[in-house]
Parts: C-alpha cells; structure tokens; sequence
C-alpha cells in the first residue's frame, strides 16, 4: 500500500512539473508541511508556477525560517491568491526566495493586494514604503519588500510588460528621493547651500524600467540665495555622491543598483554637478548627436522639483531640434552599427538586447523616428518606447501591423530579460545557456509541453520581426530626407542628375531633366522634399519599361496635388507610399489617368490597407448616399462615377502592387490577384448600376418605382469576371406592385430601364461602363425589360440552348433583391437542366461555336495569340466549362456557380475531368484573363492581343511577371517578352487540344 501511495504521490509530481520527484516528495514529508502537503490546490499552484522545484525548496526554507509558522500555513491554505503569489515568486526568483528566508516576515506583504484598486500602487504609494526609511540598509530591506510585490504582480499576471516596467521606475523614482533625503540627513549644511535635482535618464527616465539595471542620472544644482556657486557645487557634488553610494554599495542587506552618472556632459571626466546654466552651454555648444538622442528620456525624478522641471523645459527645444543637424540620421544609424559591432561573438546568439532582432533594435528605430519626426508632431514626445510606438502608429509614421509585431516583440523581449533578472537578480541581457534555466524560462512565459522548444521558436520569430522591421524603418530611404527639410541645395547636380537618368535607361534624359528641375528648383519646401524624394523615386521608375512615362506621371500628380499639406508628406514618411506611386505611374496609362482624374486617391497608398478592395456592400452603401445628396440624377451619376474612378485606382494599384512586388512584398500568386480583380470590379460596376438606378428613379417617381425593379448581370457582370475593358452585360426585369396595372409597370420599368442606360453613357473622360443587354431574350429585337412572368413565359416556349448556357453566369447585380433571387430560381431548370442536355442541344451548342469562331475572330488577328477568341484562349475554357455546367448541374451541386475557376475546380472534385487537363485549362484561363488586364493597364484602352510597340509589349511582360522584358528591335524576340509569348502560346496550345477532346469528343 505504502509503494502504492508513493507511486501515485510520484506521478502527480512528475504530471505537475516536478523534474525532481524524488527529492519534492523529501521536501514535502518537511515538519510543517504536514496541512498542505496533502492540498491539492498546493499541488496545483506548484504546477503553475515557472519552476515547481525551486518554488518548493523555497517555501521549504522560508517555513524553517518562521518563528510560528502557522500563520503562514493557515494563509497557504486559505488564501489562493496569496499561494499563488508566494510560490509564482519562489518558482521564479532564487534570489527573492533568499530574501524572505533572510526577512521571514515579508511574506505578509503579499497578503494585502487584494483589491483591485490597490494592484498598482504609483511613486506616492512607493514612497509611503521606502520613503521613512531610517538608514541605507532599512532603505535596501525596504526597496527588496517592494519589488517583491512587483514581482508577484508580474509573475502571476496581473500586471502586463508595460506596467511591471513603469512600477520598477516608479519604484526606482520612489528610493531615489528616499536616498537622496537621508543623504540630506547626513550632511544637513551642504543640503542647506543648494538646491539640487535629480533627472532620471535611460529606462529610468522612460518609465521603463528593468528589474536589475544601472539608473542613469544627470544632477543639475543651484546655490541658495547668499551661497557661492562654487561652494553650492561641491556641497551638490557631495550629496550626489553619497545619494549614488547609498544605492550603490553592497552590504549585508545586498545592494539596490548602481546609479549611473555617465550620461551627463563631457561623461565620466566632467563634473558630477553642474548649473542648469552650465548644462545648456555645453549642450549648446560641444553636444554629440547621441547626447540629444540619451536627453529624449530626461525626467525630473528626485530632490528640487521646480529645478528638475526647469532643466527637462530648457533642453527639450534642443532635443527636438537635433534631427537638423548635420548627418544626424546616418549619426544615429554608425552608433547603433557600433553597438552591435562591439558585442563579443561568443555573446551574439545569446544577446536579448544589444543583437540583431534586439530590443536596441527597437528601441534606436522608434528613437530616430521620433527625434526625426517629433519636431513637428507633439504627439510624438513620450519618453517610453511602447507609448511611443502607438504613437508613431496613429500618427501613420509607422504601418499598424508594423507597429503591432514591434509592440508584440518588445513586450515578450524585455519579458524574457525580466524573468531572466529575476531568478538570481542579476544584471543581464543573456539567453541562460543550461536547459533548465531555458526551461524555467519558458514556463513562466507560459510554454508548458515543450517549454525549451516553444521558447526558442518564439524567440526566433520575433527576432526576425524586430530585424526586418528594423532595417524597413531605421534604415528607410527617405528618413535622412526628412531630416534634411531645410537643406536647400538638389542631392544631385544637373551633370549628375543626366549621367544618371542615362545610366538607369531613361529614353529622353534631357526630357527626364527637364522634369526633375521643374521639380526641384527653388527653395521652398516643396522642392527641398522633391529634392530627398526623386534620387529614390529615379530607381524605381528604373525597374519599368517605361521610366519616362513614370517620371512625367509623377510631375503631373505634383503638379495637381504639391500645393496639398498631405501629399509630399505622405511620400515623405511613407516609404512603401513613395515606392507604390512610382511603380504605378511606370506601369502602363490606366492607373495613373484615372489619378490624374483624381490625385487625391494618392492618400490611399498611405495606409497599408488602403488599397484592398472594399466589399460590395460598403461600395453601394457609399454610391447610394452620395446619389440621395445630389440635386439632380446627373449629378448622382456624376457622383457615383467619382466614387467609381477612386474605387478603380485603387484596383488597378492593388493589382499592379500585387504583380510586380515591392522591396518589401514579393508578387502574389496570380490566381488570387485575377480573381481579387474580376470581383471588385463586379462590386465597383454593381455598386455604380446601383447608383444609377435610384438617380433614375428618383428623378421620375420619388423613392420608390411603381414597379420592383432589378438587374441581372450576365457574363463576365454575372460571374465576378470583370476585367478592365469588360462590358457590363445585364437583363432588366420587373414585377409590378399590388394595385398597378401591368401597362403602367411596363411603361415605368422600360423608363427606368432607358434612362439608367442614358445616365451612364453620359459624355465622361472615366473609362466606360457600358450597359449591354443583347444577350436579352430574341436579342436586340425583343423589349428592354420584361416582367417576371414574361420572363417565364418565354423560357417556356422559346428558349434556346445558347440561352441556357448565357444564363449559367446570370446573378442579380442591383435593384430588388427579392426579385433578383426569384428570377435566379425561374431560370435554374433552364441552366441546370435535371436530364442534362438533349443530343440536339449538344449539337446546336457545337455549331454555335464553331460559327463563332469563324465570325468573331477580327480580321488580320493571330490566332495563337488572341487572348479571348483565340486558340485555347478564354472561350475555349469558357465554353468547356459551361458544357459541362449544362450537361451535370442539376446533379452536382458544385457547378451551380456562375464562376469559371470555380466551376472548373467542381468538375475536377466530380471526377468529371482529369486534374491535368483541368490545370491545362485553368493555366489557360488565368494566363489570357491576366494579359487582358495588362494590356488595358498598360494601354488604358481595352484589347485581347498583345501590343506590338516594344515598351508596351514590355509593360505587359512586367505585369505578367517576365522580369528581363523590355523595349527592343523586335519585340517577340526581346528576351523576357520572347519568352512570354513562347508560354502563352505553348500554354493556350495544349489548353485547345484539351478543350477540343472534351467539348467536341466528350
């Protein structure tokens, strides 16, 4: 029975993170422990905390160490919160668990945080602890009980990263001004000469602090009225000293830590203590960069308040003036290449602090944004890094997501230095090297089934984080821009500036030059921005086929928008801003003339999400309030036309982004950019339909037709395929409302019908939404609109195999939508035919085909190359898939889509067609839908062939991901181009044999 209890005694051990059962179970047979060694909530706060064992030796000796230990073992029992304070402190801290076997009585110190208002105590309830200390050793035994409570607050989670640093400050704060008052105490007639302050620098300063760290201090004094300056200084000096002793020495009751003065003017060989004076002449007149950058943290902690106040006032202008001054940026960005430099190799791997992907890493490239951009921005002062950063990240100097992995970083870093401090209290930046310090340390981060693996992955993880988001912002191209605002002179001579413009493959460098001293000429603050902007912009104008049409894009979007506040600054502090422009004015005249229509829609390359689609619903909401604002339906149309020309800029932006990749963001995966593209333009051409049907409306019957009223849209309208040049196919059907006679509704609805299509061929300088309703029942000889029962009535009698197959890609796009959904559930025994298609369907749908091909195929035209009626191009997969559709529809679910790929994808699961042939036939597709898209992006005019001008026939290349395609004698054999039109003959070649087998053989 004995071996029994101790196996199942054993096994809870081990099952509770014990590594040493043999010896806990020792421990737990400890006179004392007799009430809770059987406490299964004991076991279990053992098992939360970072290290059970230690946490056990720990209670183990500070029982021992208790006069009475009964009071401690009634509150073990009773008070859950304060067992799991006391043991989350033992399992962590070694050196804490020392100090309350030396002081067995603080424990009781952990009892009293039980309300909520009471958890984090400021410097005043600090003060209250440390303050009435009686000497430096009651100072250090006062200062040791504090950070208890710290600890345990931390240790159990009730204080986050953020707060756990602000109380050690806090706390630091509170002890400065204890030490500095029995320093007074001590030598009372050199505290009566002067008047001294104590301003905290470094993570002091910031309200960040570190459980164990140097405090960096500057002390500035000034004499009392009747007492010589030179004799205020010496006795300032003295107190200083002592204050820095009291804090510093070791002695029988340890050490608090070393307050470090370093940090003042001319370092360890200046004096201790200087005038406020005295500190402003030499700032003014000998200060280093990193001087300025270390007084960002400067805060009054300790001694006269007023003086502390009047040294931080007087110095700050001059922090916030040292991004001006000469190489301040690449000042910043040596001292942190020294830094890392200097770091021992053994120490590399090892480094939570001073590395790569550490937290300097952080904390430099918040500092010099800061510094850089604070002159301007207020907001942006705050001497703690994480306030900081959100502060950045509102003010949108910094991209959210940017901001959030930083914040995420810096938090679990300097948590890893925290807990790391704690076990021994010892100053340290080091990863421990033994795995069970690796294991402590991850258990109290929360990693409990493989605590070593999990710690070091997510270590890696934001290490990297931290370094790649480091060298975006620290080293961002156009921060030394903004720091140079004022400077007036051009970054590049006009003889420079051509020998470049040549050297990176500008056609016309006279042209080019021209355009970048309209720029840049001047000395306004304008040109000096132009000035830091165009050296970079140059480069990536460069990576185009056509960086002079890059280069007089951009001077045309200054022209229209450089007298704007935001727009220079956008590009300015926006690298990936600056970056997404160039790349889209060199693309191709799509995008940048619907900006030049609009230039404020460069605001959307500012935010990081700016040029992700919007959904159909927030795009209709928008068109549908901006109609119901207008006076009249052309100026609804005109409005709902604005909001679509933003809405396609930010499209075709987001696509050309998407496939040409920036510095930061490799190209996506083509599949998603076509169909992210063919659905917002959908949503954008529904959302305008939809706009242009209420300004109709309104402007014959008020709010509300006679009639309901919707539109279908058909083809590539109804199956979210839309390209740039694509019509809008549609059918208009109405019913008439309760009490309206059938003559009246018809009337209405084709006056609706009418007008919706004249309101949007209204003249526009915007690429056409033309409004096409040919694919209407008996084509263009039958009426404009029906009725739904007309509807009916004529797929009953009349329809056609060609108009099942139209209405496969039918979807209600705008107007009713409950008449939408019926009208779609009229027509599905038509589309999805429950026998499948008749032998003479089959037939009549095969010689449509062929008719088509013979008659649609423009004159002169090659037919290995036409993207959309060409061999294996997209009517070729189109028509396969939809015979298909028609063929099994009723009976697999999954082909009831009017979505190509995605009918495609359906027929494959089916087993309908092979996976080869079915990604034959989806490369085809995506490969000839992506070539139009390109083709009006880069032409800004629709076409299904390739250009045959050399620079064009590179722009597509570009688009289409062919990086070395470019301008030539003869474009189908200039190297990346020659080779995209050998693939996409070689890919439409053997999707034709494919869709030949299975649309004629099948």
């Amino acid at each position: 029975m004995h071996g029994g209890r101790r196996d199942s005694r054993y096994g809870q051990l081990i099952r509770r993170g014990f590594t040493e059962p043999a010896a806990a179970e020792g421990l737990l047979a400890t006179p004392g422990l007799e009430e809770v060694r059987g406490d299964t909530g004991l076991l279990d706060a053992f098992a939360a905390t970072a290290d059970p064992d230690l946490a056990l030796r720990g209670l183990v000796r500070l029982i021992e160490a208790q006069e009475d230990p009964q009071p401690l073992v009634d509150t073990l029992l009773a008070s859950k919160p304060l067992r799991d304070r006391l043991l989350g402190v033992l399992g962590v801290s070694e050196a804490l668990g020392e100090h309350l076997v030396v002081h067995p009585d603080d424990w009781q110190a952990l009892v009293t945080y039980e309300a909520a208002a009471d958890l984090h105590p400021g410097v005043e309830e600090f003060e209250a602890l440390v303050g009435p200390a009686s000497g430096p050793d009651d100072l250090r035994h006062r200062y040791r009980g504090s950070l208890l409570s710290v600890a345990a607050r931390d240790v159990c989670g009730t204080s986050d990263l953020a707060r756990t640093a602000a109380e050690l400050a806090d706390l630091a704060t509170a002890t400065l001004r204890a030490a500095l008052t029995i320093a007074q105490r001590e030598a009372p007639e050199d505290a009566a000469m002067c008047r001294i302050a104590v301003i905290g620098m470094g993570k002091c300063g910031g309200h960040e602090l570190n459980y164990v760290s140097d405090v960096d201090v500057i002390f500035v004094a000034e004499p009392v009225e009747g007492t010589e300056e030179s004799q205020a200084l010496q006795a300032a000096g003295r107190l200083a000293s002592r204050m820095m002793r009291i804090c510093s020495d070791t002695t029988a009751e340890g050490t608090i830590w070393p307050v470090d003065a370093n940090l003042r003017p001319e370092g360890r060989n200046g004096p201790l203590v200087r005038t406020l004076y005295s500190h402003l002449a030499y700032l003014n007149r000998w200060a280093k960069t990193w001087e300025f950058q270390a007084l960002l943290k400067a805060r009054p902690v300790a001694g006269d308040t007023a003086l502390g106040e009047a040294y931080v006032e007087a110095v700050a202008p001059l922090v916030w003036q040292a991004a001006e001054r000469e190489n301040f940026v690449p000042d910043v960005q040596q001292m942190r290449r020294r830094v890392v430099a200097a770091i021992p190799a053994a120490q590399v791997e090892r480094e939570l602090k001073l590395g790569p992907g550490g937290l300097r890493d952080v904390e430099f490239a918040v500092q010099l944004l800061q510094l850089v951009h604070g002159r301007s921005d207020t907001t942006l002062r705050s001497p703690t890094t994480l306030a900081a950063l959100d502060a950045l990240a509102t003010g949108g100097y910094v991209g959210r997501q940017d901001a959030a992995a930083l914040d995420a970083a810096y938090r679990f870093l300097r948590t890893m230095e925290h807990h790391i401090q704690l076990h021994k209290m010892r100053r340290t930046h080091l990863m421990p090297e033994s795995e069970e310090d690796q294991r402590r340390l991850g258990r109290s981060l929360g990693y409990r089934s493989e605590p070593v693996t999990e710690l070091h992955r997510a270590w890696r993880r934001h290490a990297a984080a931290v370094r790649r988001l480091h060298e975006k912002l620290f080293y961002r191209p156009l921060l030394d821009a903004v720091a140079q605002l004022e400077v007036g002179e051009a970054r590049l001579s006009p003889r420079a500036a051509r020998q470049r413009l040549e050297a990176l493959g500008y056609a016309d460098p006279a042209g080019a030059l021209r355009h970048l001293e309209a720029l840049a000429s001047g000395v306004s603050r304008k040109s000096a921005i132009q000035r830091t902007l165009l050296p970079v912009l140059l480069g990536w104008f460069a990576d185009s086929s056509d960086p002079d049409a890059g280069l007089l894009g951009f001077r045309k979007v200054s022209d229209a928008l450089g007298n704007t506040p935001w727009y220079l600054r956008l590009l300015r502090d926006e690298g990936a801003a600056a970056e997404n422009l160039a790349r889209i004015l060199s693309a191709g005249r799509f995008a940048p003339d619907l900006l030049l229509r609009a230039p404020e829609a460069v605001a959307l390359l500012g935010d990081e999400h700016g040029l992700l689609p919007r959904s159909r619903e927030s795009l209709t909401q928008e068109v549908l309030a901006a109609v119901g604002r207008a006076d009249d339906a052309e100026s609804g149309v005109a409005a709902a036309r604005g909001v679509r020309r933003r809405e396609l800029f930010r499209t075709a932006a987001g696509d050309i982004i998407g496939a040409y990749g920036t510095e930061e963001l490799p190209a996506e995966d083509p599949a998603a950019g076509v169909d992210r593209v063919g659905t917002a333009l959908t949503d954008i051409n529904s959302a305008t339909v939809a706009g242009a049907l209420r300004a109709a409306v309104r402007g014959q019957w008020g709010d509300e037709l006679p009639t309901r009223f919707a539109v279908i849209g058909m083809g590539r309208f109804g199956g979210a395929e839309l390209g740039y040049g694509s019509d809008a196919d549609v059918l208009f059907v109405h019913e008439a409302r309760e009490g309206v006679s059938e003559e009246e509704a018809n009337k209405a609805a084709f006056a609706v019908a009418t007008e919706l299509r004249r309101l949007l061929q209204l003249p526009t300088t915007d690429p056409p939404l033309v409004i096409d309703a040919d694919l209407r029942p008996e084509g263009k000889s039958g009426p404009l609109v029906r009725s739904l029962d007309s509807y009916a009535s004529y797929y009953r009698r009349w329809s056609s195999a060609w108009e099942s197959q139209a209405l496969l890609r039918a979807a209600p796009v705008a107007g009713d939508e409950e008449l939408g959904r019926r009208f779609t559930e009229l027509i599905a025994p038509l589309r999805y035919p429950a026998d499948g298609l008749t032998e003479e369907s089959l037939r009549e749908i095969r010689r449509l085909k062929a008719r088509m091909e013979a008659e649609r195929m423009p004159r002169g035209a090659d037919s290995t190359t036409h993207a959309k009626m060409g061999r294996g191009g997209l009517a070729d997969v189109e028509w396969t898939v939809q015979l298909f559709q028609l063929r099994h529809g009723a009976s697999v679910p999954g082909l009831r889509t009017t979505r190509t790929r995605a009918a495609l994808a359906a027929a494959r699961e089916a087993d309908l067609i092979g996976e080869e042939d079915a990604r034959i036939l989806d490369e085809a597709w995506l490969m000839a839908t992506r070539v139009r898209n390109a083709v009006m992006l880069v032409r800004g005019r629709a076409g299904d062939t390739f250009p045959s001008e050399a620079r064009e026939l590179g722009a597509v290349g570009r688009y289409l991901g062919y990086e070395s395609a470019g301008p030539g004698p003869r474009p189908t054999e200039t190297g990346g181009s020659g080779e995209m039109l050998d693939d996409y003959r070689r890919v439409t070649r053997r999707a034709r044999a494919v869709a030949e087998r299975l649309f004629y053989e099948g």
